[in-house]
């Protein structure tokens, strides 16, 4: 078929479920490489589609049994030559849609918020942008500060749109600009630190002078000189965003803060010059001097909640050392790095971008990705990972993903999408925050007219009504969920926990029932072929040679078992001809012209294949613990494999933790029964179903589910898929299969089975700081509103409460950081080395 020059593309990476291709002709184009993975996704055979339209690139997982990728590379070819060829819609040309309609062809942007003070600025914005008629969907999280927008507008509208309340935004594409954005944030931080220390100097002789009060009009004038650059200088850019959003009929907490430091200095000014004798000069520096004291705090504490995101980013050299077509190397900024470039890694360096070893031997330390510190050999046709630290060896490594498509990224993205999801909760609190500053603005005027009606002086109706306006405060109320859910999340990556979300987070706070699947999870998912028996009249070199081949593809275990000792003993494998993977029961394929099933005996015997003469065999090994492979060529039983994976060191410890806790542990495989009874024993689980089939675990865990018990699922591979998703949390290892880890709602880095009661209990310990965190911005509001409205609070000290309710949130989510839990010590040092003995050697 023939394309255009902007359909042409390039295959820069392929696995058996994800194609990665490179489109020259769609590079910064982002509404053509948005339209392209919105046609993509219309085929049912398509998972996903991620988009990096900086570098014109696709990554595309689709189901190898419903397409092949000659099917894949036709589609995506004919879908270029019609896109390439289409005039796309400039700014001008979006029309109104409708908000309820999904995001068809709609790009979603993530920028970061600059300026954002409070919770009720996330909310204003949010408002702001979901009125927009190109807007489908819009959320802003202050707690990390950024905001995310799907629909039919640029990112200069969005600036724009953003930029009228008084706000700034920034990407977040490149790990250049991720540094930016948190090298702005620790400049605003020092900035806000100097803001602070002039208020203070200036506020404190104001405030010791307006606690003597003296009638000489020349200390008044002092009290005045130094409390307008407090106001009017360190709180400017208070007074700036209240009036930016006063001219639009819009407020937030700026607005209350800018009334009520406001009107006591207004008050105090004609007084002042009348020579009179009650000022509130010292209220109103007090005020913006308490504000900025409780912002800088907050955002210092803030800073340590997301601290999880910067030391991942801190991973990411900012250079690569590129080499050039005629052998000369080039130090260049890591955004400028291509698919298919070169690069040189150093010793001691970290790798630049996630590729494949070209030339050199050296050992990577990818304590990143698999949680093990132990260095890994890497030489030609090995992978590697940006960001973990190469070692004594010099490598040379082609490129092959860069920017959001490289593991790190993801990394980071995960961790970023659990900071920034919300719990049910936290949306019924957004309501209440919408709400708060209109309705606090009314009970201020209210308060102002009560006291004026009663007879009292203008400047007490006045003290009462701005104390009311500064002791309210929806931060606390804001902050409540989302910093907690930070602090856990962020302290949950540094443990090698990934969180998809929030709602996983809270789901697994109340888990009843956890399921473990056995190869992989329970066991240590490296199994090794202890022997084998074949029949004849084939030799024992063809059943490796055929058994091998067969297994090449494969991505269970048992089959890279096989692969492994079939190439340990000298065997060369062939390509299959086909391939098709039965989760769960085996696979078949066509090796050589023949055709060739290795899985368990039930699928073979289903397929009209008596296995009876090697049915013996199988049983030996299967009561000895071992997990018996048979294997039938043309159709006729020829060899059985006896594949030993051994316990997990930690697995009996892990199990025995989890019952501590009150849940209740079933273990659910497909091995034989007494394979499953010899593990089960071993780790201490009672309860086990084996012999199941993919099906069979979705179907334990909907059964569960309908009696009213709240389930996890742990799995690793494929054929746990199903029963992940099904789960109210699937819990992935995170050295089993990709599609596992893209169905659970938590991943474990490097499949350390102790990390899972860790999470459930960590999970449990954010929900229950959630829990207090509402509580007492509640109570806080429900009782010092009323006692500001009667009199009994002046405003330094409302505004210092507000100041200080909205730190004592942060600073209570922080708990969550302190590792480890006291409630993980469950037994002595000697107690969890007998039980690691007692698994792993049984």
């Amino acid at each position: 078929m023939t394309t255009p020059d902007g359909a042409r593309f390039e295959v820069a990476h392929r696995l058996n479920r994800r194609l990665r291709v490179v489109i020259p002709g769609l590079r910064r184009d982002e509404e053509r490489c948005a339209l392209v993975a919105v046609l993509l996704m219309k085929h049912p055979a398509i998972r996903k589609v991620r988009v990096e339209a900086r570098i014109g690139s696709l990554a595309i997982h689709f189901d190898p049994e419903s397409m092949a990728e000659a099917w894949l590379s036709r589609l995506l070819g004919g879908m270029l030559a019609q896109v390439v060829a289409a005039r796309m819609p400039s700014a001008g040309d979006i029309e109104p849609v409708d908000p309820d309609a999904p995001a068809a062809g709609g790009a979603c942007t993530t920028l970061a918020v600059e300026g954002m003070s409070c919770a009720s600025c996330a909310m204003l914005i949010e408002m702001r942008l979901r009125r927009h008629p190109g807007v489908t969907r819009a959320q802003v999280h202050f707690a990390t500060g950024m905001l995310e927008v799907a629909g039919r507008l640029d990112r200069g509208e969005v600036a724009r749109v953003v930029g009228t309340l008084g706000y700034a935004v920034r990407p977040l594409d490149t790990p250049t600009q991720r540094r930016l954005v948190i090298e702005r944030e620790r400049q605003l931080l020092a900035q806000a630190r100097r803001r602070l220390l002039l208020a203070t100097a200036l506020t404190l002789p104001v405030a010791v002078l307006g606690m003597l009060m003296p009638r000489g009009w020349g200390w008044k004038t002092v009290e005045f000189l130094l409390a307008t650059p407090v106001v009017f200088g360190a709180g400017a850019s208070i007074f700036k965003r209240a009036w930016l959003l006063a001219r639009q009929g819009s407020a937030n907490m700026d607005s209350l803060i800018a009334l009520g430091a406001g009107s006591a200095y207004v008050y105090s000014v004609p007084v002042w010059l009348r020579g009179g004798h009650h000022l509130y000069f010292e209220a109103a520096a007090s005020i913006v001097t308490f504000v900025l004291l409780g912002r800088y705090l907050e955002e210092k504490a803030k800073g340590k909640a997301g601290d999880a995101i910067r030391q991942l980013m801190e991973l990411q050299p900012e250079t690569a050392t590129r080499i050039l077509p005629d052998g000369r190397e080039e130090l260049v900024p890591i955004d400028a790095l291509r698919v298919g470039e070169r690069i040189r890694i150093r010793p001691g360096e970290r790798i630049a971008a996630d590729g494949v070893v070209v030339a050199g031997d050296s050992s990577v330390n990818e304590s990143l990705i698999t949680g093990e510190s132990l260095p890994v050999g890497k030489s030609p046709d090995d992978k590697v990972v940006a960001g973990c630290i190469n070692g004594a060896g010099s490598l040379q490594v082609e490129v092959r993903a860069v920017g959001a498509d490289t593991v790190l990224a993801g990394i980071i993205h995960l961790v970023e999408q659990a900071q920034n999801s919300r719990l049910p909760v936290q949306k019924l609190v957004d309501r209440v925050s919408a709400r708060f500053v209109p309705g606090v603005l009314l009970l201020a005027g209210m308060t102002a007219l009560y006291w004026l009606r009663r007879g009292r002086p203008v400047g007490v109706a006045l003290t009462n009504a701005v104390s009311v306006l500064l002791i309210a405060c929806p931060c606390a109320l804001g902050l409540a969920t989302p910093t907690a859910i930070m602090a856990g999340t962020g302290h949950a990556a540094r443990r090698g926990i990934y969180i998809r979300g929030g709602e996983s987070l809270e789901v697994a706070s109340r888990l009843q029932v956890v399921i473990l699947d056995k190869t992989g999870t329970l066991t240590a998912g490296h199994p090794r072929v202890i022997d084998f028996h074949a029949r004849s009249p084939w030799s024992d070199e063809r059943i490796l040679t055929l058994a091998g081949s067969a297994e090449l593809p494969s991505e269970h275990f048992l089959g890279r078992a096989v692969v492994s000792h079939a190439r340990s003993l000298g065997h060369t494998l062939e390509n299959c001809e086909s391939f098709v993977v039965h989760p769960g029961q085996g696979v078949e394929a066509r090796v050589a012209g023949h055709s060739v099933a290795i899985g368990n005996a039930a699928w073979l015997a289903e397929s009209d294949i008596d296995t009876a003469p090697l049915q013996a065999w199988a049983d030996r090994w299967a009561a000895q613990g071992m997990t018996p492979l048979l294997m039938a060529v043309d159709g006729a039983a020829a060899a059985v494999f006896a594949v030993a994976d051994p316990v997990r060191a930690d697995a009996r410890l892990a199990v025995r933790r989890l019952r501590q806790m009150g849940l209740r542990v079933v273990m659910v495989t497909g091995d034989l029964h007494a394979t499953a009874r010899h593990v089960a024993e071993r780790v201490g689980i009672r309860e086990i179903l084996a012999e199941a089939r993919p099906h069979h675990k979705v179907a334990v865990v909907q059964r569960l589910k309908a009696s009213g018990l709240r389930v996890a699922m742990v799995g690793d591979g494929i054929n746990d898929a199903p029963a992940l998703a099904a789960a109210d949390v699937g819990f992935a290892m995170g050295s089993g299969a990709d599609v596992a880890m893209e169905t659970a709602g938590m991943t474990l880095v490097g499949g350390e089975l102790l990390k899972l009661p860790e999470a459930i209990l960590l999970s449990r310990r954010t929900l229950s700081v959630i829990r207090q965190n509402l509580f007492w911005a509640l109570i806080y509001n429900l009782v010092a509103i009323p006692e500001a409205a009667r009199g009994r609070l002046n405003p330094m000290i409302a505004s210092a409460a507000m100041a200080m309710s909205s730190v004592s949130v942060v600073l209570s989510a922080l708990r969550l950081q302190h590792v480890p839990p006291e409630e993980m010590e469950n037994g002595t040092e000697e107690e969890e080395l007998a039980a690691s003995g007692s698994a792993a050697h049984g």
